[in-house]
């Protein structure tokens, strides 16, 4: 019984070693935050493309209160605060370890960077686990969102079709 446990035993950690070293999944494609009020495009990037990097692609709410586009108001650097939201880079130069990546996601509503891991769960959804000092963390599953999209801008009220122009009255009436 023991000698049948052993081979049974060493298999499962080879298997479970083999699964550790895995290659991480690649996680590009355009990402639905969980709140749905934003998409994140990731795209491989850095030296031979073996990095990931994450940028914003569209907003629910692109523009502010006063009717402008969203930007990065919230940015420690006075000289980034005005940067626009659309475009702006979140994660760069993530690294592949433990079968996903990790590396800084910078969370524009604090103005702040969070150590964060990816991993792709399956075809259409990723995971986003982040946290500050190591300590206060979170995590969040991303949906698979469509990567043709055109950015949500408020509808403009439509020109009023001309009149037509009266028809003249024909001759001899």
């Amino acid at each position: 019984m023991r000698s049948s446990l052993i081979p049974a035993l060493a298999a499962g950690l080879l298997v479970a070693g083999a699964a550790a070293a895995a290659p991480a999944k690649d996680p590009s494609g355009t990402w639905l935050t969980e709140d749905g009020r934003a998409k994140i495009k990731i795209e491989k990037c850095g030296p031979g493309g073996a990095q990931a990097c994450g940028t914003v692609v569209w907003l629910k709410s692109p523009l502010n209160e006063q009717g402008q586009p969203r930007t990065d108001a919230k940015n420690p650097d006075p000289k980034k605060r005005a940067r626009p939201m659309i475009g702006l880079q979140l994660m760069e130069g993530l690294k592949p370890e433990d079968g996903g990546f990790k590396g800084q996601i910078y969370n524009a509503d604090e103005g702040k960077s969070y150590d964060v891991s990816i991993a792709r769960e399956s075809a259409s959804e990723l995971s986003i686990s982040g946290c500050l000092l190591k300590i206060l963390c979170g995590s969040q599953t991303w949906s698979k969102a469509p990567d043709e999209f055109a950015q949500a801008t408020p509808a403009k009220p439509a020109a009023k079709p001309a009149k037509p122009a009266a028809a003249a009255p024909a001759a001899g009436e």
